[in-house]
């Protein structure tokens, strides 16, 4: 990798003379700590890797620089559902995909040719000419998988996930309520929004339902699936 560092500073010194751009000493200092960093970073975050690196170079300088960086390949910026920009490594000729946790926010990169053969074939089949394309996954990492109690009100649960309808809290009462809505124990529930203090709307049989937060307590759901640690 401190191979490939060292092609990326040669061509980012040439691309950089080439234009004209001023302060080259103080962008390749930036240009050093991004790469190193090979994760993906927020620039408020990566402001404060810079000034720990005991360099005296003023945020808008260092924002400027990363901008640059993005023009010229070197880093690219990334902005996953739910979260700020963040910027990563650029690596040329090499395409990745990522994997969010939605609990914890982390970020797992992955490379898959099986998968960049079925895009491929895919478009091929449409007569589609395809320029570029991503992939992002949402969904709980193992560890926060692992962490969470198997049964859970359906108010923690994030949107986008499916589960399944354990039991109604509330006393007879409340379980007739729901029944009559439509909800019963063992459906299966795709849960289509849920934020903040607002609604949580459902869908369960092809059907959608808007249930207030207390309501959506009482439903007890469980995850449908086990994930491998």
């Amino acid at each position: 990798m401190q191979n490939g560092h060292a092609l990326e500073k040669q061509q980012f010194l040439k691309l950089f003379k080439q234009e004209g751009i001023d302060r080259l000493d103080d962008r390749v200092a930036i240009l050093e700590i991004f790469l190193k960093t090979e994760q993906h970073i927020t620039m408020p975050d990566f402001v404060k890797l810079v000034k720990q690196s005991h360099i005296s170079i003023q945020p808008d300088f260092i924002n400027d620089t990363i901008k640059l960086l993005c023009k010229f390949g070197f880093a690219q910026k990334v902005h996953f559902e739910g979260g700020p920009v963040r910027y990563e490594h650029r690596h040329i000729g090499r395409h990745h995909d990522h994997m969010i946790c939605t609990k914890c926010r982390k970020i797992v990169e992955f490379e898959s040719n099986q998968i960049e053969n079925i895009q491929s074939h895919i478009a091929a089949s449409h007569g589609f000419h395809m320029l570029q394309h991503k992939m992002e996954l949402y969904g709980i990492c193992s560890k926060c998988f692992g962490e969470r109690p198997v049964t859970v009100p359906l108010t923690v649960v994030k949107s986008g996930e499916t589960l399944k309808i354990k039991e109604f809290l509330g006393g007879s009462k409340m379980q007739s309520r729901l029944t009559s809505m439509g909800l019963k124990k063992e459906d299966k529930v795709e849960v289509i929004s849920s934020y903040g203090k607002g609604q949580v709307v459902v869908a369960v049989d092809n059907k959608r339902f808007s249930l207030g937060r207390g309501l959506a307590d009482k439903i007890m759901v469980q995850n449908l699936g086990v994930v491998q640690k």
